[in-house]
């Protein structure tokens, strides 16, 4: 896909256009957008009101598990190291 005489942007590298903060994330935040619209869809257009909140709760669900998998850990303190600072 050619966007002016200058600049060129070949098939696969419009994800380099992102961050790569926004990269990781990407996929939480779309997999949690697409569950609204589909608990959106199944409560209002299906009448399928139990399966549409049921769906709905899927989404803090993703993004819990993208904040829990994306968020930094503390690295351990060796037991030797507190014990040395105990004393």
């Amino acid at each position: 896909m050619v966007l002016n005489d200058a600049s060129t942007i070949e098939k696969g590298q419009d994800m380099h256009r992102f961050p790569p903060s926004i990269r990781v994330k990407l996929p939480f935040l779309l997999a949690g957008f697409l569950s609204f619209l589909f608990s959106v869809w199944l409560y209002f257009v299906q009448d399928e009101t139990t399966a549409g909140i049921f769906v709905g709760l899927w989404v803090p669900s993703i993004h819990s598990l993208g904040t829990l998998l994306l968020s930094p850990t503390p690295e351990p303190i060796p037991v030797r190291v507190r014990e040395e600072a105990r004393t």
